[in-house]
């Protein structure tokens, strides 16, 4: 790992407030107060490109699999690392409205003190993943690499070097829709630190249905498997696709188009729907849906060890109603809520509701009580410090899963 450049938070500027921000478990009797108006808004905040303003640095690190684009910052001097995971045709700015609503008290409650299973946005690492945003791949000359895209646990593992990289231990993983196929994979691979994980929206089982079985499985999620079938196309010629989409958005077209993927597209930010046409990469779309499509997550999501919370939107139309009892089957402990009034992108349409609904789960995943020793999995070393299974090296102690739980519960 080399950490090429570097550029820091502005230390002359005055900083961002992060008076909510503090590490869970944490309490503090002066909350930031957001008029309930505000917290009920869709959309509040627009995407900001601004990583100084948050109070974050910006890296870029020389992995195997290319360079990396990294926003970190927010230190306390924990061994434990926030990390945030964006979706295709994205990259770390989709994370800026949760940031800004937890600046404003987004995980506080009514009593002005953070819950103690809060989600902390502190010891931030927010990287863009392979392809997308500033961490696309260039050959020599400097063009974009037409070479193929990292595979998932290459990614997975690449996330994992770069935290150890930035002097974490552990790590809690958010990630959303893709990011979140990703994170699963992270926490599998990684049982022994991964402590969490958080899902926004997360491309899973009935993504790789359809990627499979496009014709078959065609109502499983239709507009998916047609915006699937779009990036195909667009991506027969990439530079000429991508300017198309710019093209949309600047006549004014694309935010009709992209009228699926939310709950009120006339009231999301034209940020939103700009970075859409910017970061829209079909290439590493139809790739990365490829990679998903030929993994097996039954088997490599069984190895995930750690709470695993969920939520989506009520308009939701890359999640399918099968992918709840799917992941609580492979995964025990799983828990899942539905917030209301929003599509894809619940992180941006209701950063507030989001930022409480992960925080709630997160309380009733700590909450949940012990399982009964009985069947464990358990992770052993053999002989030499080697593991029997090449996917179980990470652990070496026995681990219990925890009891399966649901929450369906709608989020207003």
């Amino acid at each position: 790992m080399t950490i090429l450049v570097t550029r820091t938070a502005d230390r002359t500027a005055a900083p961002a407030p992060v008076t909510s921000l503090v590490p869970a478990g944490t309490s503090r009797t002066s909350v930031t107060s957001v008029p309930e108006t505000r917290r009920d808004e869709y959309c509040p905040f627009p995407l900001s490109t601004d990583a100084r303003a948050f109070g974050l640095t910006t890296s870029s690190m020389r992995l195997g699999s290319g360079t990396l684009a990294v926003r970190h910052g927010r230190r306390t001097g924990s061994d434990t690392a926030t990390v945030l995971l964006h979706g295709a045709a994205g990259s770390w700015t989709t994370w800026t409205p949760l940031l800004s609503a937890a600046t404003n008290g987004g995980s506080a409650g009514s009593t002005g003190r953070v819950p103690s299973g809060a989600l902390a946005l502190t010891d931030l690492i927010i990287p863009d993943l392979p392809g997308w945003g500033d961490s696309e791949p260039a050959d020599a000359s400097g063009r974009h690499s037409t070479r193929p895209a990292p595979g998932i646990t290459t990614v997975a593992a690449a996330i994992a070097e770069t935290v150890r990289a930035l002097g974490y231990e552990r790590w809690h993983v958010v990630g959303h829709s893709l990011g979140g196929f990703l994170a699963l994979e992270l926490a599998a691979l990684e049982p022994a630190a991964t402590v969490s994980v958080s899902l926004v929206s997360a491309t899973t089982f009935s993504v790789v249905d359809s990627v499979r079985h496009p014709i078959t499985r065609f109502t499983l999620l239709p507009g998916y498997t047609a915006l699937l079938g779009v990036m195909r196309a667009l991506a027969v010629a990439e530079p000429a696709g991508r300017g198309l989409v710019r093209w949309l958005n600047r006549v004014g077209v694309l935010r009709g188009l992209t009228a699926p993927l939310f709950s009120r597209v006339d009231a999301v930010p034209a940020s939103v729907i700009s970075a859409l046409a910017t970061e829209v990469r079909p290439r590493a779309f139809v790739e990365a849906s490829a990679l998903a499509g030929a993994h097996d997550p039954e088997r490599s999501w069984a190895r995930i060890t750690c709470p695993v919370r969920a939520i989506q939107g009520d308009a939701d139309i890359f999640v399918a109603d099968s992918d709840r009892a799917r992941l609580s089957a492979v995964i025990p402990g799983f828990v899942s809520r539905t917030i209301a009034g929003t599509g894809h992108f619940a992180h941006i349409e209701k950063p507030f509701a989001a930022l409480e609904a992960l925080s709630s789960l997160r309380e009733s995943t700590l909450s949940a009580p012990k399982p009964m020793v009985q069947g464990p999995k358990v992770y052993s070393r053999g002989p030499a410090g080697r593991s029997g299974d090449v996917n179980d090296q990470l652990c070496g102690m026995p681990i219990v899963r925890p009891p399966s739980m649901t929450n369906s519960a709608p989020v207003e």
